[in-house]
């Protein structure tokens, strides 16, 4: 068994000791069942290829043509939220469920299932659990006045789920269920699983595409086969929209519910059932920090987009504070959007949006951001080029749908698998300490440490700094890329599967799109790109306050001792000629 493999099986079976900033992991009392539930992080290389050749989204879409088409009519109509669609404007399914329901004259539920055994599966985090608590009850006091109940359930037994839903349904005497996908393997086969039972129960069933822009399966090469470079896939992507430009089209909010609705036996104790403030085994450590951070609501989402396209950067923004904080001022042609092709990179300075949490979680739709892009530029179409700051903020949103797209044509991702197989066998160190010290922002690279301690603190990385932490774990520590993945998705907000899986597998060289193998960050030079100032380094590594110029990205070894900051783990040079090697000759020492 590797070392990923025998860590990830322990940190699944055991709680883990805390770190000196944040104790992100999980710790609970587990029943017996509680503790046979393993999930099996890694699947072997047969199952990974018997995956890709039949995705699931492809055996649900399946599926989905044999549901029940005209069923009968029942007593109400469920719309089925999910942890990515976490919204009431813009959503797709509950504009369609509400519309079912206004047409059958029937009242619309909107039911939540928490799935504790779900979250340990793919590694969420306390703070994504309760950024999604905390939205839910934002989404809860919305719909209070249409008179449409959320109904909030907790079900251990993930296996068993799309049996409670449809005995739901039955029980409320509802024929129409309605669901946006979500692309991840399990769910996938979770939601085949509710299109059998429904077509047994007389269930009519209807999913829908919400998350990308473009759905999955519809941007393909002249072959007719899925992208596995960016840059082609999103020429394509944006022809599309661009050609068809309803892909960008806001669906209607949902309609109220009649007040009789509140005097229904089984409808009017739904409107009671409370949203609850924690789930079990994910307590928020760091719940008002998080609250403060990262307010929840699509009104504060809406508004922080607009910060982002509408007022300038603010050296009071760098890093954890409010993002909706007063004194911001505005100015479209100096705006953090106005200045993001240039400005992007840079950590020691407020220049990207801060959308990552509210994107992840379905709080706003990629819609809402594409539609509000085009309306500061005054066009008609989308721009997504390297041109402008704003078209080249838009590309970051194709590059969500390139991973979402990824994810569901190639499953092998979303199982532990590398994209590119050759590098299954890449040879991975099993040093636990220099794992642990990454984790802790104590490498001895201040750059690598600011990312790590800036993720411990706040939940969010910025984007390059996470390249570069990625880079360091996977090329100068040669620790296996799904242990970094998986700390990333225990510790931050914005956990999302698909993007966190694409930018470590592009950070490690072994998925669609690569980092090619040769090319290795050096971070000290990455430093000095990213933070010129060192303001970033500064804030995040109080033990460097002191140092100015170039030792704030490489502190001396004398200065490091004085400041009781450590040394590097590995020397830079000598680490990149160990991963050229490696990945020259996968499997070699």
């Amino acid at each position: 068994m590797s070392f990923a493999h025998r860590l990830l099986a322990t940190m699944a079976k055991r709680a883990r000791s805390p770190s000196p900033i944040y104790l992100p992991h999980r710790v609970t009392k587990k029943t017996h069942k509680d503790v046979q539930f393993l999930p099996n992080k890694i699947a072997t290389k047969e199952n990974a290829v018997k995956a890709d050749a039949e995705p699931p989204l492809r055996m649900l879409l399946k599926a989905l043509e044999t549901v029940v088409k005209n069923p009968k009519k029942g007593d109400a109509v469920v719309y089925w939220m999910r942890m990515e669609d976490l919204r009431v404007s813009d959503n797709r399914a509950l504009a369609r469920a509400s519309g079912q329901a206004q047409k059958d004259g029937v009242p619309l539920l909107v039911i939540f299932i928490i799935s504790p055994q779900d979250h340990i599966a793919h590694d969420r985090s306390a703070r994504r659990i309760d950024f999604t608590l905390r939205n839910l009850s934002s989404i809860k006091a919305s719909l209070a006045p249409l008179n449409i109940p959320l109904y909030t359930k907790i079900h251990t037994q993930r296996r068993t789920l799309p049996a409670l839903v449809i005995s739901l349904l039955t029980h409320w005497r509802a024929t129409h269920l309605f669901a946006n996908i979500e692309y991840e393997v399990d769910e996938l086969r979770r939601d085949i699983r509710v299109c059998e039972l429904a077509k047994e129960n007389g269930i009519g069933v209807e999913f829908f595409h919400d998350r990308c822009l473009v759905e999955p399966g519809k941007v393909l090469t002249k072959e007719g086969k899925p992208y596995t470079i960016y840059s082609p896939f999103q020429r394509n992507w944006l022809s599309q929209i661009n050609s068809n430009l309803s892909w960008l089209d806001e669906a209607p909010p949902p309609s109220p519910n009649p007040k009789s609705v509140h005097e229904d036996p089984a409808f009017k104790i739904l409107f009671e059932a409370p949203i609850p403030d924690v789930v079990e085994g994910f307590e928020c450590m760091d719940r008002e920090e998080m609250k403060e951070m990262w307010p929840a609501g699509t009104d504060s989402a809406k508004q922080v987009l607009i910060r982002f396209l509408h007022t300038k950067s603010r050296s009071s923004q760098l890093g954890a504070v409010n993002p909706l904080s007063p004194g911001a001022e505005t100015s479209d042609k100096k705006s953090r959007a106005a200045s993001y092709k240039d400005m992007r990179d840079r950590g020691d300075r407020d220049t990207t949006s801060r959308l990552s949490p509210y994107l992840a979680a379905g709080v706003i739709s990629a819609r809402e951001c594409v539609r509000q892009s085009m309306k500061l530029l005054g066009v008609t179409k989308i721009q997504a080029t390297r041109d402008t700051g704003v078209g080249m903020w838009v590309m970051e949103i194709a590059w969500r749908d390139f991973y979402t797209h990824v994810m569901a044509a190639f499953p092998r991702v979303s199982m532990g698998r590398p994209f590119q197989e050759k590098f299954a066998v890449v040879k991975w160190e099993t040093n636990e300490e220099h794992l642990q010290s990454w984790k802790e922002g104590r490498t001895g690279v201040p750059i690598v440490d600011a990312a790590m301690r800036q993720g411990n603190k706040m939940g969010w990385i910025h984007n390059r700094m996470r390249m570069a932490a990625a880079m360091y774990l996977t090329k100068d520590l040669m620790i296996d890329w799904r242990l970094g993945e998986k700390y990333f998705m225990e510790i931050l907000i914005d956990g999302d599967l698909a993007s966190n899986n694409g930018g470590w597998q592009w950070s490690a060289s072994t998925g669609t799109d690569p980092q090619p193998y040769f090319r290795i960050f050096n971070p000290y030079k990455q430093s000095e790109k990213a933070d010129p100032t060192g303001d970033y380094i500064r804030y995040f590594v109080p033990e460097l306050t002191k140092l100015r110029g170039p030792d704030i990205h490489n502190p001396s070894a004398s200065a490091a001792a004085k400041l009781g900051y450590p040394k590097p783990l590995v020397n830079h040079d000598e680490a990149r000629k160990r991963a050229l090697r490696r990945y020259k000759t996968p499997g070699d020492e």
